[in-house]
């Protein structure tokens, strides 16, 4: 997967160790290889790991990352795709009893299942590929059972859009913010992983909350609004809403009215406890 791992100092280099394992960088699993050893350390440090810890890595790629994690943490789970990574990693790290490596699609899998429906305590640390990235952490932040950190390297543009404000949010910003304070650590420049991607990347942190940001009677209910509100993103809120909802102006009118939101502004000037407000007030209407 895209940004798998960070190639040490005295070990060959990307293309010469994918060789080896003949094989190559697959654009169908947006696999591009960090390069960089400072890179890899910003994301150890922004990762706080305690020797007590359990961390998944997904994509851990040619292990390099895999081989930093398990010096630090007590644990780690690394989610590999691609079968002859996995099969590599399982070799590379036969001696090393704190790692699994399990070759599956992470999408597939509980975090529950990991811990055997256990209440466990953990870390994801990732570089992740830009083609999955958003339905990565949403897997995990809408999971049951949720991470307590997420250190990941996305796409720029992507990272830019998980911390943004009031002003340019978007669905993906909103999913984040509702489960984690997310912060960009620090940009990472194409040049940095092998092959060159075409963009440049940033290494996000999140701390999840214990609870949502936001009180609401269904998650779901409002994602359901949220996603209505974004249907038509550069229209006035209330256009996009009313055909989110399929209702006529007037009536989403009355709904953000009833929110205190001005029915002229845009979708992604809007905050968290507005969209709440707004959802409140469909509920309501609902169950008259």
């Amino acid at each position: 997967m895209r940004g798998q791992n960070t190639i040490d100092r005295s070990s060959p280099d990307a293309k010469s160790q994918l060789h080896r394992l003949g094989t190559r960088a697959k654009k169908g699993l947006g696999q591009h290889f960090l390069v960089d050893q400072g890179v890899l350390e910003k994301i150890i440090s922004a990762a706080e790991l305690e020797p007590s810890d359990t961390v998944i890595e997904v994509g851990p790629g040619l292990g390099v990352l895999t081989g930093e994690l398990v010096k630090k943490a007590a644990n780690v789970i690394a989610i590999e795709a691609d079968s002859k990574l996995a099969s590599s990693l399982q070799k590379t790290f036969s001696k090393i009893p704190q790692l699994t490596v399990l070759n599956a699609d992470v999408l597939e899998i509980d975090p529950r299942e990991i811990f055997a429906k256990k209440r466990q305590s953990y870390k994801i640390v990732a570089n992740l590929p830009y083609y999955i990235a958003a339905p990565i952490l949403r897997h995990f932040l809408e999971a049951s059972l949720k991470p307590s950190l997420m250190v990941v390297m996305v796409q720029k543009e992507v990272g830019q859009s998980i911390v943004a404000a009031p002003g340019d949010m978007s669905i993906l910003g909103i999913s984040v913010q509702l489960y984690g304070k997310p912060i960009i650590v620090d940009y990472v420049p194409a040049q940095s992983f092998y092959p060159q991607p075409k963009v440049d990347s940033a290494i996000v942190r999140i701390d999840v909350y214990p609870k949502p940001a936001i009180e609401v009677e269904s998650i779901a209910g409002f994602f359901e609004i949220v996603k209505a509100g974004f249907s038509a993103p550069r229209k006035q809120i209330r256009n996009s809403l009313a055909l989110g909802l399929q209702v006529t102006s007037a009536e989403a009118e009355e709904l953000l009215e009833k929110a205190g939101i001005s029915p002229q502004r845009r979708p992604e000037t809007l905050s968290l406890e507005e969209w709440a407000k707004l959802h409140r007030a469909f509920v309501s209407k609902v169950k008259k």
